[in-house]
């Protein structure tokens, strides 16, 4: 019987012979990660179940990324909180302003290719960029998972998305899940797992496919997920062989399929205040904006920062530009790399590994009438600064062209 993607994952994880949408499966968990917002309500969740100690420590991460450094007195309970239940049961896996923890749990080899992972924000769907069942959960399903290393799931259906040939040189992986959002609608992939094929993916570093998979819940995705090969198998560590088992049947039963040319892909944003409110750049280049904000866990990566470096090397950007790196260890590349100095030059602003302004924290919120161009992964009312303020998503050449301007202006091809 052919199988999709996830569904051979969730039959490796459980021992059954076959899987349909819909089922309910109990999985073992292979991973968790909780970040510093949500560990107050876990470790009181936790408790309130009458758990003493952690199904398994080595599986559990927590990550301080949302909260620093902290910009409100109420922040430093979290921490005080997060610390003594690393303590009170032996959780060693504990993360303090190394990154942001999506970046963090593939970066650091928590998620790895054929795991079942789960975490307390919603865009832990990152991980499928390795062929990692992983998907956001609430605090009282973590605190069970935490007492038990089980999780109940109902198998869901599979997008499968196609997308092949060469992307233009002005177009990134950002204007392709963009593009899908805008097709596919905010609710167009509710609990569903998106299966990401074709040789234009296969041309991705796993850096751009994290970009496409941390964005699947802008849709509503249950998980994102993408195939193996070698390119992953060098990040992750591990053998191709003991992972090419992870791939979707070509006779597989999908609920739907949308395919995609590469070469017809222009750069696009998502325009105030819905993430699939997609418009191409050309037809709102000129539009003003305030500030610009390269970083997140959707681009703050290695390859972002060098395509940020590469435009404004030599020149000045004409109104506020934050730059944040996803992680300790991306930034110490980036100064190795000479693309700090580059964008310090260019009069950006360059803030510690973390969340930053995606969330609204650690510096750079807006004000009524403001405009802000961001690369992170969602423009709703309120997360940057007050109710009034317009956010545009576009990918990071984008953003980093618009910065030399003040206005949103097109990357010109080859930058």
């Amino acid at each position: 019987m052919a199988h999709t993607l996830i569904e051979k994952i969730i039959m490796k994880n459980t021992g059954k012979e076959t899987v349909t949408p819909g089922d309910i499966v109990t999985v073992n968990v292979d991973r968790v990660m909780i970040h510093d917002i949500f560990i107050p309500f876990v470790a009181e969740k936790f408790e309130e179940m009458g758990f003493t100690k952690l199904w398994d420590p080595d599986k559990v991460v927590l990550i301080y990324d949302h909260l620093v450094p902290t910009s409100a007195v109420e922040d430093v309970r979290h921490f005080k909180i997060g610390d003594a239940f690393a303590a009170k049961y032996g959780l060693k896996n504990v993360h303090r302003s190394d990154g942001i923890c999506h970046q963090l749990m593939t970066e650091a080899g928590y998620a790895k290719p054929g795991n079942i992972v789960f975490g307390t924000d919603s865009h832990t769907t990152t991980y499928g960029c390795v062929g990692c069942f992983s998907s956001g959960i609430g605090y009282t399903e973590m605190a069970s998972i935490l007492g038990t290393g089980e999780m109940w799931i109902r198998v869901p259906e599979t997008i499968k998305v196609v997308i092949n040939g060469t992307l233009p040189d002005n177009v990134y992986a950002k204007d392709v899940i963009l593009r899908l959002l805008g097709d596919l609608r905010a609710d167009g992939a509710t609990y569903k797992a998106l299966e990401i094929s074709g040789s234009t993916v296969d041309q991705m570093s796993v850096a751009s496919r994290m970009t496409i998979s941390n964005m699947a819940i802008e849709a509503g995705a249950k998980a994102c997920l993408f195939k193996p090969d070698e390119k992953t198998c060098e990040y992750s560590q591990v053998e191709l062989s003991d992972v090419d088992w992870i791939y979707g049947d070509e006779d597989a039963t999908y609920c739907k399929v949308m395919e995609y040319q590469a070469e017809e892909l222009q750069p696009v944003c998502a325009c105030p205040s819905q993430v699939d409110n997609i418009k191409e750049v050309k037809e709102i280049a000129g539009t003003k904006i305030d500030q610009v904000f390269i970083g997140s866990c959707t681009n703050g990566r290695l390859e972002d920062l060098k395509v940020a470096a590469d435009i404004l090397k030599g020149h000045q950007v004409a109104c506020k530009c934050i730059v944040t790196p996803a992680s300790r260890k991306i930034y110490m590349e980036a100064i190795e790399k000479g693309y700090m100095k580059t964008l310090a030059e260019a009069g950006c602003i360059i803030t510690q590994p973390g969340c930053g302004l995606c969330c609204g924290r650690a510096g750079g919120i807006l004000t009524d009438g403001e405009k802000v161009l961001a690369t992170n992964n969602r423009n709703f009312l309120g997360r940057m600064g007050t109710s009034k303020v317009g956010i545009y998503l576009g990918s990071p050449a984008t953003a980093a062209t618009s910065a030399l301007t003040a206005t949103i202006t097109i990357p010109q091809a080859g930058c």
